[in-house]
Parts: structure tokens; C-alpha cells; sequence
């Protein structure tokens, strides 16, 4: 993403952004937001990633249209079973549901790493939109959780300084019942289709279908739980804050389940916002900074926030999916040519997150992401 013009244009209002590298602005429609059309955000039949060969490529197809335009997609037929889904939204409630003492047991100034709670009004994802008002729980990759079975012992030097998981997410969580392993169970299983869309991406792309796997054996995967407690009607009608405020997500991809109260809002390429609005039985699908740089920006990594003024409390479990933390990668060869150069020096999914942290920490400690 480049940075444009701080100048506003009649109808619009400019939109600071941070990056990596520091803040870009982009100018926004004042218009009120729309409701997306199919062809903006399709809805894409995900059952031929579990069939044979012809069948992914023409997969791989719908897929790369999606990807290469609005950067968004809705899945279903993803194989995520509702139980294990609905076990980590009770998981999540409960969780947000203690009192605040007990959620700070597994604050996220505990660790290194932005792992754990973050109350709400503590990030602000975009100067331009207030402090974000979502309190959120989040927890990375450990091997002895992978479900391709990864002995702790046995993770390579190069790789062991990158796992960012850390056990007192868990251990402060004890006292709920079945939390930690309806946690993982999730994550597990958002992993595995994951590393299988991975799979479709590199067909996408013109590569082997197998082109990513050796740098997603530690990868880049992180859980969340996001939580917009619900406002009263007076104070969604004064207030200046958003839900969590316009960004971009970080790896290769991220994978949502949202439930059916809606709020999420893509900024399509004319600078109107867009809804997503949630579809039953779906997850959101969007494309991440470090795709978009591997691919050259022809996948696009979108703008895009949480617009929430609801009464009624809203919950979400984003996944969000990258390369091994190590793996220094440049652009892809598939994704150059003699009129289109690499606009990217490589550099690896661990160390292009961390740059992002350290712009949009409020504290240090708090991370947006």
C-alpha cells in the first residue's frame, strides 16, 4: 500500500492508516456505507478443496478473482465443524463474561509476545477513527498443539527463537472449565484448512500445489477472540469510537467466523465502505499485507474495521495465517516479469509483523493487531 495525498477531495474525508512503515492516507467516502454486491465479496463453495486435482485448480480459479480484486470472500462447505466452533464462541463468552480482575490474570503486559487480554479503549488502530472498543484474547503458535504432531524438543535452532506462544494465557485461565482445550480444538482446525488453502493459493499463483508447505511446518497462527460489548442505545448515538478501527491484516491470510450482528466494513477501490454482512454458516476470508507483497500486489490486501454501534453484544474468532516467522521470503517468481519488477525486498513474515507492532502499539505492550 503507498502511500496518497493528505489532501481531502470534496465528498471524502482522509483516513490515516498505520503501516510497517510508518502512517499512509487514504481518502474515504462520506457516503454511508452499502451493502456489498455478490461480485465484491463472493460467496465461494470451499468442497472442492477436498476433491481431486481438476477440481482444486478450478477452485483455485474462483479464488484468484476474489483475491486479486476486492482482496475478500466469504467460505462455506469449509469443513470446520459447527460443534467446535460453537464450543469456542461458549469459550469466549465465558471468558469476556468474568470480572475484569480476572481477565487482567493473563494480560497481554505479561508476556513479550501480545499474547493474552487487551481491554477495550486500550489500541486505537487508526488515529482517524478513535480508540478501538473491543476487548480481545489472543494466543500464537506452540508445536505441541500443531494437529500435524510437532515434538517441542525436536523444532529446528532456526525456527525455536520465532515460536511466539506463551503458557500463561493458560495457566491464567485454569479455573475455566474446558477453556484452553475448546481454545486449541479451534485453532486446530482452523489451522488444517489453512495449510489446505494455503495449497490453493500456490495453484492461484502458477505454482506447485506443494510450493508453501516447507515454510508452514512452524507457521505464522494466530487465535483471537474479539468481543464489542453491546452499547446503550444513548451511548452508540455519542459515541466517537469505532468497534476497532481501519487496518490491514498483517500475514498471508485470515480466516473469520463473525456471529450475526454484523459491523465489518471493506473499503472497496472507489473509497466507499462496504459491508460484509455476515451469511450463516460462513467464515470471511481476506488477503494479508505479506501475500500481497509476495504476489507482488496483484492479491490485495484491503482496508477494512469493525463499525460497531449495536446493542447487543458481538463476538468474532479471526485466524490469522502466515509463513514461518524465520523464512525470509522475496517476491514470488510466478508474480515478475521484465515490466514488472519485485517492488519488495524480502523479508521474513516474523520480522514484517514485528515492524507493524512497533508502529501501532499504544504502550508497547498493547498491540491493534
Amino acid at each position: 500500500m503507498s502511500a496518497m495525498s493528505q489532501v481531502e477531495q470534496p465528498g471524502f474525508v482522509k483516513l490515516e492508516l498505520r503501516t510497517a512503515y510508518g502512517p499512509v492516507y487514504r481518502n474515504v467516502s462520506t457516503h454511508p456505507p452499502r451493502d456489498a454486491r455478490p461480485d465484491e465479496i463472493p460467496l465461494i463453495d470451499l468442497s472442492p478443496i477436498y476433491g481431486d486435482l481438476e477440481a482444486r485448480k478450478a477452485l483455485a480459479q474462483d479464488i484468484q478473482h476474489a483475491a486479486e480484486n476486492t482482496g475478500f470472500f466469504y467460505i462455506r462447505n469449509h469443513a470446520i465443524p459447527e460443534t467446535t466452533i460453537q464450543a469456542a464462541l461458549d469459550a469466549s463468552r465465558a471468558f469476556f463474561a468474568q470480572p475484569e480482575d480476572k481477565k487482567m490474570l493473563v494480560s497481554k503486559s505479561k508476556g513479550k509476545w501480545y499474547n493474552g487480554y487487551s481491554a477495550k479503549n486500550t489500541a486505537m488502530a487508526s488515529p482517524s477513527e478513535g480508540l478501538d472498543y473491543r476487548e480481545s484474547f489472543a494466543w500464537r503458535y506452540e508445536p505441541q498443539y500443531d494437529p500435524d504432531p510437532k515434538d517441542p524438543d525436536a523444532v529446528p535452532a532456526e525456527v525455536q527463537p520465532y515460536i511466539r506462544g506463551e503458557n500463561y494465557v493458560w495457566e491464567g485461565t485454569e479455573h475455566l472449565a474446558g477453556y484452553k482445550s475448546d481454545c486449541i480444538a479451534y485453532w486446530q482446525e482452523c489451522l488444517k484448512l489453512a495449510r489446505r488453502l494455503v495449497r490453493i493459493f500456490a495453484l492461484c499463483l502458477d505454482l506447485p500445489e506443494d510450493y508453501f508447505d516447507a515454510v508452514t511446518t512452524y507457521p505464522g497462527s494466530d487465535g483471537v477472540f474479539n468481543y464489542y460489548p453491546a452499547m446503550s442505545a444513548e451511548d452508540a448515538a455519542k459515541s466517537q469510537d469505532v468497534g476497532l478501527g481501519s487496518h490491514t491484516d498483517l500475514q498471508c491470510f485470515t480466516l473469520l467466523w463473525q456471529d450475526m450482528n454484523g459491523g465489518l466494513q471493506v473499503l472497496n477501490k472507489e473509497g466507499q465502505w462496504i459491508k460484509a454482512t455476515p451469511i450463516e454458516g460462513t467464515f470471511v476470508v481476506n488477503i494479508g499485507d505479506y501475500l500481497m507483497r509476495l504476489t507482488n500486489d496483484r492479491m490485495k490486501s484491503t482496508v477494512h474495521r469493525v463499525y460497531n454501534r449495536s446493542t447487543v453484544d458481538r463476538y468474532s474468532m479471526p485466524f490469522f495465517f502466515g509463513f514461518n516467522f524465520n523464512e525470509k521470503c522475496g517476491v514470488l517468481p510466478s508474480c515478475v516479469d521484465e515490466k514488472n519488477p519485485p517492488k519488495y525486498e524480502p523479508i521474513s513474515c516474523g520480522d514484517w509483523c514485528q515492524l507493524r507492532f512497533q508502529q501501532t502499539d499504544m504502550d508497547k505492550k498493547v498491540a491493534v493487531y
